[in-house]
């Protein structure tokens, strides 16, 4: 554990800051300005359209600047997208929202990629603690983002107007942090002593594939789920002040586990954490169908983040075993991908959904992605399984 570490993870709890404060928001500020009310989180999927359709360039700007160039840049895309969404809730423009939050998904692919950096600033046998630690930076943005939403959003005559300057001031707080990090650089020598494979050799490998299904369908359900989350409480009658709470906990759940699930995955195994991130995943459903009470949305929202912090981890950890240092930015650029697209379809799905079927109906159709990754953890179980006792056979 270092420096560089430490103020790596207070960046990520700066860029969940930003991203929970936009989940805690777009969809309601999207929902007064939208021409239909369907359309209410499409802010919110422009945001992940954003981030999946930047991923490509962010692997090609960090490859010719270097991590902490390219995450430089990122930051301020980031402060330049909130003052667009600022400016946006002060001309009450669905579009212009749209746009920038679009623009925002920039930020949003750069910090992504905040976890693979951790790997590379300590010892290789601390990198499962490495990324579970920035994992938990999150926190940060668990207590922050909700509560900078509730005690700004009327800070200003414009509704909400105040959340984005608030969010503007995180990126710049990040810009300053960014600047202190010493990233490392592979040596040239070695960089030529490993010919760096076709992507699409990378991508078929059984560990990436299922490493791909874990974190974008793990992703897709949270995001699902926590953007429709506010919009099914005001349909409830809820004040805004008890989703801020279900969003702060959701959120808790999600990076609270940061600071032990490296240490479980290094003592039960990549796949055995995966598989309990599997089944937080239905207990939280579970929770969702038992009623619309106040506690049975903070209960299952808690569970979910949880569940999600599982399958993320293990799956990072999981794809970091298919390819090597050379091949990093293409791999971790189509791992992201893939996790942005299944992103952009859960978020529009969601205001779409809870607006014309409802909470129960959406509880239920998360049920085919998670019973989906279920299968792949299972598949790969069986493989490995097999391929062990092949190898026993031989000796």
């Amino acid at each position: 554990m270092n420096r560089n570490l430490w103020l790596l993870t207070l960046c990520q709890g700066l860029y969940l800051t930003n991203n929970i404060g936009f989940a805690a928001i777009n969809g309601l500020v999207g929902l007064s300005m939208a021409p239909r009310g369907w359309m209410a989180t499409l802010p919110i999927m422009c945001y992940v359209v954003g981030s999946a359709l930047a991923t490509g360039m962010v692997t090609r700007i960090q490859q010719r600047l270097g991590r902490r160039g390219s995450f430089q840049i990122g930051l301020a895309v980031a402060l330049a997208s909130t003052l667009l969404c600022a400016l946006a809730a002060f001309l009450h423009s669905f579009w212009l929202l749209c746009a920038a939050t679009m623009v925002a998904g920039y930020y949003n692919a750069n910090a992504q990629l905040y976890r693979f950096a951790a790997a590379e600033v300590v010892a290789p046998r601390w990198r499962e603690k490495a990324v579970s630690l920035v994992m938990a930076g999150g926190l940060i943005g668990a207590v922050a983002g909700p509560n900078l939403a509730k005690y700004t959003r009327d800070a200003l005559p414009v509704p909400f107007a105040g959340v984005y300057l608030a969010l503007a001031v995180v990126a710049l707080a990040g810009m300053a942090l960014m600047r202190f990090i010493v990233f490392p650089t592979a040596p040239a020598h070695q960089a030529q002593q490993t010919e760096a494979r076709p992507l699409a050799v990378i991508v078929r490998q059984p560990a990436f594939i299922t490493a791909v299904m874990a974190c974008a369908l793990g992703y897709g359900v949270m995001n699902l789920l926590m953007a429709a989350t506010p919009l099914a409480m005001q349909v409830c009658g809820m004040p805004f002040e008890d989703a801020a709470l279900v969003i702060e906990w959701h959120v808790i759940g999600m990076f609270a586990p940061g600071f032990f699930t490296g240490h479980l995955i290094r003592r039960f195994g990549t796949l055995a954490i995966m598989s309990v991130g599997v089944l937080l995943n239905l207990a939280c459903i579970a929770v969702a169908l038992s009623g619309i009470e106040l506690r049975q949305f903070v209960i299952a929202l808690f569970l979910l983040g949880v569940g999600w912090n599982f399958l993320f981890t293990g799956g990072t950890m999981l794809a970091l075993t298919a390819f090597t240092l050379e091949e990093k930015d293409r791999a971790q650029g189509a791992l992201n991908f893939s996790v942005f697209a299944v992103q952009a379809l859960s978020s529009f799905s969601s205001g779409a959904l809870v607006t014309t079927q409802g909470w129960r109906l959406l509880n239920f159709g998360s049920l085919v992605p998670v019973g989906l990754t279920g299968l792949g953890l299972l598949w790969l179980a069986v493989r490995r399984w097999r391929g062990a006792a092949n190898s026993k056979v031989e000796r």
